[in-house]
C-alpha cells in the first residue's frame, strides 16, 4: 500500500475484536513512530499502558470499544511555552506515525482526548507540567467506517506575496 493510500484509508475505530495484539508488534509500531520529526532530537513522548483497573476508573462510555490495548501518549514538559508547543507537535506526530504503522498491519485505533480532563489526569498519574496527547484504544477493527467527506484543499490555501 502506498503511504497516500495508507493515510487516506486510516479510520477512527469505535469497536474492536477481542483478538490480542502482540507486544512485539506494538514495539515495532512504536519504534517506527519514534522516527517522528522532533526538534533537537528531544523525543518528548512518553507512554502509559492502561490495565483493566485504570480503564474502569476512566469510565469511557464504551471502554474504548473493548480494545485489547489501551495506551496514553504524553508530552514531556519544556522550559518555555514555545518549546512546550514543539513537544506537543512532535508527540502528535509520534501518535500519527503509530496509528499509520498499526493500520498498515490491519490494526485500528480510537484517539480519545478524555485523558486531558483534570480528574482523568489524576487517575493516570500525569504530572501537572505534562500534556496528554490522547488515550488510544488499539486493536483489530470490528468494522471500518467509510471515509467522511473532506473540505477541498484549495479552500484552505492562501498565497502571500
Amino acid at each position: 500500500m502506498t503511504i497516500t493510500n495508507l493515510i487516506k484509508t486510516r479510520r477512527s475505530i469505535k469497536m474492536f475484536k477481542s483478538d490480542p495484539i502482540s507486544e512485539s508488534d506494538l514495539m515495532i509500531w512504536l519504534e517506527a513512530a519514534s522516527y517522528a520529526p522532533n526538534h533537537r532530537m528531544t523525543e518528548p513522548w512518553e507512554l502509559l499502558f492502561l490495565g483493566p483497573d485504570t480503564r474502569a476508573k476512566l469510565n469511557h462510555k464504551t471502554d474504548f470499544g473493548s480494545a485489547p490495548v489501551v495506551l496514553a501518549i504524553l508530552s514531556k514538559p519544556a522550559p518555555t511555552s514555545f518549546e512546550r508547543d514543539e513537544n506537543v507537535i512532535a508527540s502528535s506526530c509520534f501518535a500519527q506515525n503509530f496509528l499509520l504503522a498499526g493500520h498498515e498491519e490491519g490494526v485500528g485505533a480510537y484517539w480519545a482526548s478524555l485523558g486531558a480532563l483534570p480528574h482523568n489526569r489524576e487517575i493516570l498519574g500525569v504530572p501537572e507540567d505534562y500534556d496528554v496527547i490522547g488515550v488510544f484504544g488499539v486493536g483489530y477493527p470490528e468494522e471500518v467506517p467509510n471515509a467522511k467527506p473532506r473540505t477541498p484543499m484549495i479552500s484552505k490555501i492562501k498565497y502571500l506575496s
